[in-house]
């Protein structure tokens, strides 16, 4: 367990990966979160101040988070402790604290415990945490890529303030690659130069994480061969590093969801190039085709409906010809409703319909099911009037005759409210002919664009 000032207060080892090598160890060294620690930010003006307090820090990896911490336990003077959730336990954190009591008590300084992916803590560990969080003994400051709103219980989350560090920028990541080029001492030894189309592939393969563009950059730099005393990384270089883009994407975490929300908003919007884009990145991710495929069928009822029917027949057909073929193959089909779906008229009023009676049925005492609607199974039904007055449909023209199908507090309610748009433009004047009182004036009035 580490102390700044104490066992913990060496620089890196040779050895370590250049990431670890090149960690800031100042405010001023820390390349990016302007947000967080620019000028009269609040990071910068907690550290500056010397008042401490307890946060959890949010975002994508490699994007500072425990570098962070290490500087604001560096330039607070404070002990600092840092445990991962992955494999500490209450034991671990209540030696911290102890150790945080005899630090106040007789050396007069704070205690900063750093808890790396502290939403893998479960409810019970979290909870040990909350008595010296409230009455200051420590400091906690939390690591996680995950939203903490899910993932850190209420009475955690109201002792600590959240910050939401960003990917890093281009920008950002090219400071740090040159930065590594220049004092790096092991980089520095093998004359390394870099050519600008591979700074650029670097960067674009590092998906915003400067973790991966450093490692990367040293691998590139143990492919590259010595001509003339010096090394030139090239691009084939970084391509053979890194191999691929690197993708954000958790499949149980926040980039999971906030990527099918993007894929799922581009469909309903009716914009089948960003729809194609972000199942791509999901795919390319490796998310399930499945999973992918059972959105899109109830995205072809909620969003599509009746204003194209064939939405969900084609959405059905591909998620049983996704599984039957599986992938690669199955990203052709997934294209091909996801393009349709994105293409087709929109309606939502099937959804919206559902939801009206749910509540009318949540709310209301239900009433009884009018006698001419009942089955006269029995002779005793039939006495007691079930069935009489029914009008059978079919003996009438078109199939049709108006009668109450609802029962009495409802009559006339209107749920389902056609567009006009696609095939529910059909729909609703059929409607509005057969059931005025509930559809003159009360359909929705958008048109196809």
């Amino acid at each position: 367990m580490d102390l700044f000032g104490e066992a913990g207060s060496g620089p890196p080892k040779e050895s370590s990966p250049l990431a670890d090598r090149m960690r800031p160890q100042t405010l001023s060294e820390f390349v990016g979160q302007t947000h967080l620690i620019g000028p009269k930010r609040i990071l910068r003006k907690m550290i500056e101040s010397g008042e401490l307090f307890s946060m959890i820090l949010w975002g994508p990896p490699g994007t500072g988070k425990t570098t962070l911490a290490r500087i604001i336990a560096r330039e607070s003077d404070a002990f600092f402790y840092p445990i991962s959730a992955v494999t500490a336990g209450v034991k671990d954190v209540r030696k911290v604290m102890d150790a945080a009591l005899t630090n106040r008590r007789g050396l007069s300084k704070k205690t900063i415990l750093f808890i790396d992916e502290i939403h893998r803590f479960n409810k019970a560990q979290q909870d040990a945490l909350l008595h010296a969080v409230e009455d200051g003994t420590l400091c906690l400051i939390g690591a996680t890529t995950e939203n903490p709103g899910f993932e850190v219980i209420a009475p955690l989350l109201s002792r600590c303030r959240v910050f939401k560090l960003h990917s890093l920028s281009g920008n950002e990541l090219a400071i740090l690659i040159r930065r590594a080029i220049e004092r790096d001492g092991q980089l520095g030894q093998q004359h390394i130069e870099i050519e600008e189309k591979a700074v650029d592939l670097l960067i674009h393969l590092s998906g915003g994480d400067g973790r991966i563009a450093l490692n990367g950059l040293d691998v590139a730099a143990g492919l590259a061969e010595k001509e003339g005393g010096r090394k030139k990384i090239v691009a084939n270089h970084i391509q053979e590093a890194l191999q691929k883009k690197s993708l954000l994407y958790d499949k149980g975490g926040d980039y999971h969801y906030d990527t099918i929300s993007a894929f799922i908003k581009s469909v309903r919007g009716s914009d089948p190039d960003a729809a194609v884009y972000w199942m791509a990145r999901m795919l390319e991710a490796g998310e399930d085709p499945l999973f992918i495929a059972r959105r899109l069928i109830v995205l072809a009822s909620e969003d599509i409906g009746n204003a194209d029917p064939l939405g969900l027949v084609l959405a059905n057909a591909a998620f049983q010809a996704a599984h039957a073929v599986g992938m690669p193959e199955a990203r052709i089909i997934l294209s091909q409703a996801a393009t349709y779906l994105a293409s087709a008229p929109k309606s939502n009023a099937a959804y919206l319909a559902i939801n009206l009676a749910s509540e009318d049925v949540k709310n209301m005492v239900s009433p009884p099911v009018p006698l001419h609607l009942r089955n006269a199974v029995t002779k005793t039904m039939k006495e007691m009037a079930y069935g009489q007055g029914y009008l059978y449909a079919h003996d009438y023209e078109n199939g049709f005759v108006r009668q109450e199908y609802l029962p009495d507090p409802l009559k006339d309610r209107c749920y389902y409210h056609p567009k006009s748009v696609g095939r529910e433009r059909i729909l609703r004047r059929r409607l509005e002919k057969w059931w005025p009182k509930r559809h003159k004036g009360k359909t929705a009035s958008s048109e196809e664009p």
